[in-house]
């Protein structure tokens, strides 16, 4: 089945045995997207390389740049010193982040099972989020805008205005998810009972996210083991006890509504302040202005550093063309991505260039409960069952 199946996200191959309708052994041939991410990063310096990692799982971006600087900012023992503004921010981009993720992976996998409806309401609304993603990042996808230390620069004019205004209608719209699908007993009937594994599978084959939590544990990586200040927002972390793709529909479809809460609440916590870290050794500069050339280049900051000191010009050629050294080390730090549990294990050999970056990404480690949810269904619920898992596959491949 596939690498040009419409319900493979892309380039996933099934590998299916099959007894009439009945499948007997399914597996999954992955590779197809394979670019080299984390072999890459070791040719480029520290901050460049928000530049790869946000092209992994590409409806993720915020994430694995917050995983990646998260772990950066950690052998530079500055994990204490990120503004407060930062910090908010971040968590503010990661939650309509993963609404924006949650959208997809329930309009495609709605358009799979046949409901063009959902599809079309699902990509209505990221819509909404990739203007808001445009506006503050000047992308749509793929943004290099978390850094180590901080961020690229601060929220725009606006910004604010159009947030509240998109929380309003995103308040406004959820409710239609629930009136097409949550109830409709076609959709019911084609979702319940496919693809299903258990607490048991889920703890075996190591799944995290919306998987395990339709088995009815509540984990969650902003619970159990706070970053970015998770421990100071109010939030639930919803389960269902069905371990089947409607349980999993009915998560996401509840986790989108506790990230508009979070996303409220960092709304009521933006203080004016910087939102890059204090170290000029470290810091790129980070309030800069759109030059002509599109690139932010702005021509008040090249002069302020030229006409002020000989020693910042001197830092910020280096930083920009050397980078700064990170201690020698390692470090693990993880982040409670849409699809579960995204951690990043970072090696500085004491360099300006990372000397092995290693991603653990949720969509490569849920792919393999694949089997266990497909083999002894039906083969038309084997597309359930994997649009049920939501990999990405440029998560998967790197």
């Amino acid at each position: 089945m596939g690498p040009q199946h419409p319900s493979t996200h892309g380039v996933l191959r099934l590998i299916l045995e099959i007894d009439g309708e009945t499948v007997t052994e399914a597996r999954c041939g992955i590779g197809y997207l394979h670019t080299g991410i984390e072999k890459n990063l070791e040719f480029r310096n520290w901050t460049q390389g928000t530049t790869f990692v946000t092209r992994m799982d590409y409806l993720t971006p915020f994430f694995n740049e917050t995983a990646y600087c998260l772990g950066v900012e950690k052998l530079l023992g500055i994990t204490d010193q990120i503004p407060d503004r930062a910090t908010v921010i971040r968590v503010l981009l990661m939650e309509l982040n993963r609404l924006s993720s949650h959208l997809v992976c329930i309009a495609t996998g709605g358009m799979e099972l046949g409901a063009t409806t959902i599809m079309i309401y699902g990509f209505r609304d990221r819509e909404l989020i990739l203007d808001i993603f445009e506006l503050i990042t000047g992308l749509r996808m793929n943004h290099a805008f978390i850094r180590p230390g901080g961020l690229a620069q601060d929220l725009p004019p606006g910004a604010v205005d159009q947030l509240r205004e998109f929380v309003k209608t995103m308040k406004k719209n959820l409710p239609e998810y629930d009136k097409l699908a949550t109830g409709n007993p076609i959709f019911k009937a084609r979702m319940q009972d496919v693809g299903h594994l258990d607490l048991s599978g889920c703890m075996a084959l190591g799944a995290t996210g919306p998987i395990l939590r339709s088995a009815g544990l509540p984990h969650d990586l902003r619970k159990s083991d706070p970053y970015c200040g998770y421990e100071n927002y109010e939030f639930d972390v919803p389960t269902t006890e069905t371990c089947d793709s409607y349980g999993r529909f009915l998560i996401r479809l509840e986790e989108m509504r506790q990230s508009l809460r979070i996303v409220e609440q960092c709304l009521e916590r933006l203080e004016p302040g910087p939102v890059m870290v204090a170290d000029k050794k470290i810091a790129w500069p980070a309030q800069l202005a759109m030059g002509p050339d599109g690139l932010g280049n702005s021509l008040d900051h090249i002069r302020n550093i030229m006409g002020t000191s000989m020693e910042a010009l001197i830092h910020h050629f280096k930083l920009v063309t050397e980078g700064f050294r990170v201690p020698a080390g390692q470090a693990y730090a993880a982040v409670e991505s849409p699809k579960g549990e995204l951690g990043v294990h970072v090696v500085s050999d004491g360099g300006t260039r990372p000397y092995r970056v290693h991603f653990r990404d949720p969509s490569f480690t849920n792919l393999q409960a694949m089997a266990a949810m497909c083999e002894g269904g039906q083969v038309a619920d084997v597309i359930v069952a994997v649009a049920s898992i939501d990999p990405v596959m440029g998560g998967v491949d790197r």
